[in-house]
């Protein structure tokens, strides 16, 4: 999933594949004859993000990147690998050596494809170790505004009088959006008839131009649609509103309480790391994510910074995603591609 699973414009998209933020202490000469742990810790980093520059996950790189630096006292790169799904960049942070100089940014699609695909290069509960998760972020399922249903229940009790009728958009088998469409089939015991596009702006757009009526997408992308009236919102898929979208109910309000969806993205080294160099990372991130410039600039998009400030909750979030996730596609024998 790519989020902000889904593309979260906190910037203008970039067109350079690799930018660099410099810190005010960079390192000199001297550094040259340090231990390797200490070249670690002065040397640069680059944080490896497994999708395109523009998309959820690199602007979220960028709006972390100057701030991790300056916590870190390094110089941080911000490199986009893009490639299957979030495994190529993956795959090349697994391999790397862990000395805290390789990181992966990548989407909340890190817990789906363990249960996508049927093979990965690399074992995803083995070869990283978690660092943190910086945000998460609602989605909302919208609708073309003549649709006839005009909240939730509507919609699931048209849906059981019409199975297999009432169409979704996603952007592709196996997606953030089709994962969603269907936790919320499985949830609310109706079935729905997927339609599957190459990327999620074709597909809000052709809800917005009424071609098909319903589609959970991403809450910044999705908030100009709302506003100038293309698009309808049905509710947020959280437990409680987004500050964005007051005006909408949560998916708890709408009658589907045990429904929620989020899009994130976690930082993660090798499992081989050295405690103190993790440490160190974990620290300088936490202190980055605490800059008001970014919580703010989170909140305006309806996400939340993730509460990272016990080592530990994150991995155990992404657990959590995972068995979720795992459920779902197994149930729904959802395939990738």
């Amino acid at each position: 999933m790519n989020t902000l699973p889904s593309a979260v414009p906190f910037a203008a998209p970039v067109s350079h594949p690799r930018r660099v933020f410099l810190s005010r202490g960079l390192v000199g000469a001297a550094a040259v004859a340090a231990p390797v742990l200490g070249q670690a810790q002065n040397g640069p980093v680059r944080l490896v993000v497994s999708y395109p520059a523009g998309g959820g996950a690199d602007l979220m790189a960028r709006l972390i990147a100057p701030h991790f630096s300056a916590a870190l006292g390094s110089t941080v790169e911000v490199e986009n690998m893009p490639g299957d799904s979030g495994q190529k960049a993956a795959l090349h942070v697994a391999k790397a050596a862990p000395n805290g100089r390789t990181l992966l940014l990548d989407a909340s699609s890190f817990s789906v494809n363990p249960s996508l695909f049927a093979q990965l290069p690399y074992d995803s509960d083995t070869a990283f170790s978690v660092l943190g998760v910086l945000a998460v972020f609602p989605n909302v399922l919208v609708c073309h505004p003549a649709f006839e249903a005009k909240t939730v229940a509507d919609l699931v009790r048209m849906a059981k009088t019409k199975p297999d009728q009432i169409a979704f958009a996603s952007s592709g088998n196996g997606s953030a959006q089709h994962l969603a469409g269907a936790l919320f089939e499985d949830l609310t015991q109706i079935s729905l008839k997927h339609v599957p596009y190459k990327g999620g702006g074709p597909a809000m757009a052709d809800v917005a131009a009424g071609k098909v009526p319903l589609f959970f997408a991403n809450v910044a992308s999705s908030r100009e649609q709302l506003q100038s009236g293309k698009l309808r919102a049905l509710a947020v898929t959280s437990r409680r509103r987004t500050k964005v979208l007051p005006q909408v109910p949560s998916m708890a309000e709408a009658g589907v309480p045990n429904y929620e969806v989020q899009e994130w993205n976690p930082v993660l080294a090798q499992a081989g790391l050295p405690k103190e160099e993790r440490q160190r990372l974990f620290d300088a991130l936490n202190k980055a994510l605490k800059v008001p410039e970014v919580v703010s600039k989170v909140q305006a998009l309806g996400g939340e910074v993730f509460p990272n400030a016990t080592d530990g909750l994150a991995a155990g979030f992404i657990k959590t995603q995972q068995v979720q996730w795992r459920r779902v596609i197994t149930a729904r024998k959802i395939q990738a591609g």
